[in-house]
């Protein structure tokens, strides 16, 4: 319980782990109704699993939790007061078919040029809708590495099927694009290539590919999250990959935990995969002489136990001082669509975190996750806080001399 982010903040037994569960168990035997109380109580779970991470038995709490929303979607009960509409819209017409982010990402270009999202936070009853307000505040939108190679304007919007080794070929891997990543989070996209190329990989990036499902895993659309995990086995089977890199550490648990590597390569985080990748004596890295405080996203740090990795990603920086931010086994509140859905409990999670770097004095924040990423980034811009937040490749090909 006491690892439990939504315990810590309320102190009631219903939001804990614990309590959630014997609620779950009245419901599935039939001695508590399910009703808004019950949904409420399971809405304001994070699915961070820290809970999970140190039960001394074990218990599957993911799996639960996921199967107690799942019952509540199809109890057809509404909770949301209408809230969530434009959320359900988001998931099933963008998020279920990454590829029209694609098709979004120059219009979102041209409307950050001309200061429209700006000007939208403007005007009151769009800057309090959480999800607009989050789109306004999304980074200068970027394009595919493709578009260094070509003219831009056929191809800035495309990602090339496969990007070849530089040099001699050690390997070849698969590149899980993700859904808001291709809008939100394309620097990162293209580092990884880059530095995948450098080392002596060729990537491969199938079109076919799609969201991970971790969202629609999450808000109890499991039979949704289903069919994305085989179009995924789909897309990446027939490739001769020794792994499907995903730069997310939120996607790469769902895609292992969905079982998309049951016939393709093994699924892992790009910091991994290069910590043990060879050919680094070939790379010049430029020193940078500075802290760099590393967050530790709870689906690296509590389910597949990656979170070394970063850290020792960066000790490849010459003069570079990697440490942990501070309450690291804290949810930041981000988790998945959680920022929007109960912004409060959110809030106050983003506001320790915010307060630990504030009080670091720190330039550089490194995260394995865009929702962490983004959800961090948009605390600090609102407090006035310099700090850059980005992942781990980024900043390690940026001292690689990549153009990105």
């Amino acid at each position: 319980m006491p690892h439990c982010p939504t315990y810590r903040l309320l102190k009631s037994e219903a939001d804990s782990p614990r309590g959630r569960i014997a609620l779950m168990n009245g419901v599935a035997s039939n001695r508590i109704p399910l009703n808004s109380k019950f949904i409420q109580h399971m809405d304001r779970c994070l699915t961070c699993r820290a809970c999970e991470a140190v039960c001394p038995n074990d218990v599957r709490y993911g799996v639960l939790i996921d199967e107690a929303r799942h019952l509540i979607r199809q109890s057809k009960i509404d909770n949301s007061g209408g809230g969530t509409s434009l959320q359900d819209w988001f998931l099933r017409l963008l998020l279920s078919h990454p590829v029209r982010l694609d098709y979004l990402r120059r219009l979102f270009s041209s409307a950050q040029g001309k200061g429209l999202f700006h000007l939208a936070s403007k005007i009151k009853f769009l800057a309090d809708n959480t999800l607009l307000k989050l789109v306004s505040q999304l980074p200068p939108v970027k394009f595919p590495l493709a578009a260094v190679k070509k003219s831009e304007a056929t191809t800035g919007n495309q990602w090339q099927k496969q990007y070849p080794a530089i040099g001699n070929c050690r390997g070849e891997v698969g590149l899980f694009l993700g859904c808001v990543a291709r809008l939100t989070d394309v620097t990162t996209l293209n580092a990884s290539i880059a530095v995948l190329n450098h080392l002596g990989y060729t990537v491969h990036v199938p079109n076919d590919q799609t969201c991970c499902g971790a969202l629609h895993q999450h808000r109890g659309a499991i039979n949704e999250a289903g069919l994305f995990a085989r179009k995924n086995q789909t897309a990446f089977a027939g490739s001769h990959i020794q792994a499907i890199i995903s730069t997310a550490s939120g996607c790469a648990t769902q895609l292992i935990e969905s079982g998309v590597d049951k016939r393709n390569g093994r699924i892992i985080d790009i910091s991994q995969f290069l910590v043990f990748s060879e050919g680094w004596e070939c790379i010049e890295i430029t020193p940078l002489a500075e802290k760099i405080l590393v967050h530790d996203p709870c689906s690296l740090r509590n389910v597949h136990d990656g979170r070394r990795y970063p850290y020792q990603l960066l000790e490849r920086i010459p003069g570079a001082q990697v440490l942990p931010l501070a309450r690291n086994d804290q949810c930041c509140g981000a988790a998945g669509t959680y920022f929007i859905d109960q912004p409060e409990i959110s809030e106050m999670l983003r506001n320790d975190k915010i307060a630990a770097i504030k009080e670091s004095g720190i330039r550089y924040l490194v995260t394995s996750n865009v929702g962490c990423s983004m959800h961090i980034a948009n605390g600090l811009r609102e407090n006035g806080i310099e700090v850059e937040v980005l992942h781990p490749v980024t900043l390690l090909a940026r001292q690689m001399g990549l153009e990105l």
